[in-house]
């Protein structure tokens, strides 16, 4: 910053609007309610109806909505002035009145939403960030405040910055998104489009499933030596993870034969949509880990030629999945259930050993790239993740040209 900003009190730029609405215009869903401020976007979110047991505010266009439980989270909203409507929000927000000849109001926004003014929050509101923040705590806040000129500079190199590192996010989003299809294409081809005449049912390869139960546990996951029950978070697509779990109290009783182990085939009985039936092989895990009453195991026939890992793949095929999703059954899209005799009855390709081989290293290539890319985005996504609050640190220092 080449000559300090002035220091100003928010309550110099920020007059908060002491207006209520009525409750004949909630009532009758004239008056919209907020439901929530997105912490990333700072997008205004209307509740479905006008019903609420706590005192309201009005908010008019243009204000300027600050969400005085979540505000360190990023929950500060402008209710832009093409609404032509008021709202309403509870009184744990406010909604404030910027002086448009001393400030821009996405500048305030922008800059009530950065690393700069949580760092204001504790330096000068009793309890910091943990503080809900009325406006008797938020007003006599000191902000270094340039010219309304460069307000609007700052605002635009700002909102400049931000939609290249949208573009960017969507660019690999779609990335990821081409590599999964190609993936899910590549099973298609190899393991075919749906069930056909020569297709076997699982029952000739599997010879029992087997599930555990789930006893009372404790909320936390298990110690090194202790017991624990998987968690329906611990089977997904390929993967397990040995950390969903929980303790279980040394009081409950349990039977060690369904503790699982290394080289186990298992299956989410239970799960969302999307992910019951989902299927891994568990390639290492620590001991005393308990399968639940919503994980299966497979136990297949000693006398079948079967690659468990072919079977992995062919349980992710379209051809399977849809199976998976007819048979699946419960009224809650966050809760399907299978059952053993649906599962066994899943029709398979009758691949001989030389088959599942060929199909086991084209798809592991295939996955072992899209892992590759999916670690690549991960480590760009984390980047773009701190390429903002770094710009507006900037910012708000006056470096950011």
């Amino acid at each position: 910053m080449s000559k300090p900003w002035p220091l100003v009190q928010l309550g110099e730029i920020l007059t908060e609007r002491q207006e209520t609405p009525s409750p004949g215009a909630l009532a009758a869903g004239e008056v919209r309610i907020v439901s929530k401020i997105g912490f990333g976007d700072g997008r205004i979110q209307l509740r479905s109806d006008g019903q609420t047991k706590t005192g309201m505010i009005l908010v008019r266009p243009g204000d300027l909505v600050v969400s005085g439980i979540n505000a360190a989270k990023g929950a500060i909203a402008i209710y832009g002035e093409e609404n032509t409507e008021p709202i309403a929000a509870t009184i744990h927000y406010g909604a404030y009145i910027p002086n448009k000849t001393r400030a821009d109001v996405k500048f305030l926004w922008w800059l009530l939403r950065s690393r700069t003014f949580r760092d204001l929050l504790l330096e000068y509101v009793p309890g910091g960030i943990k503080t809900e923040l009325k406006a008797k705590r938020l007003l006599p806040i000191p902000v270094s405040l340039p010219s309304l000129p460069e307000q609007h500079r700052i605002v635009a190199r700002i909102e400049e910055l931000s939609a290249k590192i949208e573009a960017a996010r969507a660019l690999r989003l779609l990335a990821e998104n081409e590599a999964e299809a190609l993936v899910s294409a590549t099973r298609r081809a190899l393991i075919g489009e749906a069930p056909q005449p020569d297709w076997i049912p699982l029952s000739t390869l599997v010879e029992k499933i087997e599930n555990g139960k789930s006893p009372a546990c404790e909320a936390r996951p298990a110690n090194m030596d202790e017991w624990g029950v998987l968690k329906v978070g611990a089977v997904s697509f390929g993967i397990f993870d040995e950390r969903e779990n929980k303790a279980l109290p040394l009081t409950q009783s349990f039977d060690p034969i369904h503790e699982v182990k290394q080289g186990d085939f298992l299956m989410s009985r239970a799960n969302t949509t999307e992910l019951v039936g989902a299927c891994t092989i568990i390639g290492k895990t620590r001991p005393r880990l308990l399968l639940s009453d919503k994980t299966f195991r497979f136990h297949f026939r000693p006398e079948t030629v079967l690659i468990p890992s072919w079977l992995n793949h062919v349980m992710k095929s379209p051809a399977l999945r849809e199976q998976i999703s007819r048979g699946a059954s419960g009224t809650s899209p966050t809760m399907k259930n299978i059952s053993k005799e649906k599962v066994l009855a899943l029709m398979l390709p009758p691949h001989n050993e030389p088959e599942q081989r060929r199909i086991i290293s084209e798809l592991d290539v295939l996955q072992a790239e899209v892992d590759a890319l999916k670690h690549l985005q991960s480590e760009t996504t984390t980047e773009l993740d701190a390429l903002l609050p770094a710009a507006l640190d900037r910012a708000f220092k006056g470096e950011l040209h």
